[in-house]
């Protein structure tokens, strides 16, 4: 027994203390806010991203201008 005790002197420093629930339940709600900021960006960076890689394609282009064909149209449908 007594070879075991200097062994377990160290171990006391390798502890991890662990905060109080408060303390642990605002750490989750900030860790949890972070996740949810970072998610949305992420999001609107790929929307984004989705409509410049269609201006440079000119597929929103071409989607601009059959909806004012159809709007035309409808309008001279609606004249006569």
């Amino acid at each position: 027994m007594g070879m075991c005790l200097p062994c377990l002197g160290g171990a006391a420093d390798d502890v991890v203390v662990t905060p109080d629930p408060d303390s642990r339940r605002r750490q989750l709600a900030e860790a949890a806010e972070k996740r949810q900021k970072e998610k949305s960006h992420l999001q609107t960076r790929k929307s984004h991203a989705k409509v410049v890689s269609r201006q440079h394609t000119g597929v929103l282009k071409i989607q601009k201008q059959s909806r004012e064909k159809r709007k035309n149209r409808k309008r001279l449908k609606n004249r006569r």
